[in-house]
């Protein structure tokens, strides 16, 4: 059993966090950043972030699991059909990889090879049904798998401020009925619309370890209201940016006082501090995690 699920599964409060691969097949740098993630329970392998093109997510996670940390695999629908994917998580397997967070994925527009054509042959939903296969010993088109069937903790992404609730909310109910066994959100900042998630949510049974975003400036903030779906910064929070005399202690405070107020609502948090990944004993300060 994977850290990750033991805690999620005694009621321990976890923190994650996440690098993204190389754009090369250097990892010094990466260990650099991972050895600075104080207090983390699982960190996040990001598949091209942004549709722009690293070092195989699998390939960065084995190395994580090599060097004794616990890895959370993110597998993207968006460059692979459903062989690659399959390969890709009974590869994942071998490694002792076994926290997956399954993502349909950017569109390659977005990213630095705009000329690349998606793929998409499957979707999150069905992704998670594949793993659930798998794990029973057999593929997608029902052969079965030679040996003992891989084990996997799968998760899936949630946005508790999209809009509408109601739409967003059917596809949550979709991935807890295709198998998920957590969930980490996209970066909330508006935690009225948090409380409300989690409202519909609870009853559910699945462990939700909501996103906190470190903020570094008031002009970040409106880029992300203006280009990341899901994600708005309330006015309030980019006041208290560009009012700031140091608006990256102000964003590490803001960071902090969120985790603070997920404390009572949701299973963790999942810090995405974007290259600051030394400000993460900062932002957990004074929130009595246990690790």
């Amino acid at each position: 059993m994977s850290r990750l699920s033991d805690r999620l599964s005694s009621g321990q409060f976890v923190v994650t966090a996440e690098i993204a691969p190389p754009k090369g097949i250097g990892v010094e740098e990466i260990f650099d950043t991972v050895s600075r993630m104080e207090g983390i329970t699982a960190i996040n392998v990001t598949d091209n972030q942004g549709a722009n093109m690293r070092m195989s997510p699998v390939a960065m996670a084995a190395l994580l699991v090599r060097e004794g940390y616990e890895p959370v695999l993110q597998i993207t629908c968006r460059d692979r059909n459903r062989m690659a994917l399959q390969s890709e998580l009974l590869g994942a397997a071998q490694f002792g990889i076994e926290n997956l967070l399954l993502l349909s994925g950017d569109h390659p527009c977005f990213g630095d090879h705009p000329e690349t054509r998606p793929v998409f042959d499957l979707d999150s939903i069905h992704l998670l049904q594949v793993v659930a296969k798998l794990t029973e010993g057999h593929d997608m088109a029902g052969k079965p798998l030679s040996g003992e069937p891989p084990r996997f903790f799968p998760g899936a992404a949630a946005v508790p401020e999209a809009d509408p609730f109601e739409l967003m909310f059917q596809k949550y109910q979709k991935k807890v009925s295709s198998g998920t066994r957590f969930f980490q959100t996209q970066a909330v900042f508006n935690l009225k619309k948090l409380e409300n998630f989690m409202t519909a949510a609870r009853p559910l049974g699945v462990p939700v370890i909501a996103g906190v975003l470190l903020l570094k400036s008031a002009g970040m903030c409106h880029f992300l209201n203006r280009n990341i779906p899901g994600v708005t910064v309330p006015e309030h929070l980019i006041e208290r940016l560009e009012k700031a005399s140091r608006p990256r202690e102000e964003g590490v405070a803001i960071a902090r006082e969120t985790v603070n107020a997920i404390r009572g609502l949701c299973s963790g948090v999942h810090l995405m501090t974007l290259g600051q990944e030394k400000r993460i004993p900062d932002i957990l300060e004074n929130n009595h995690i246990e690790w």
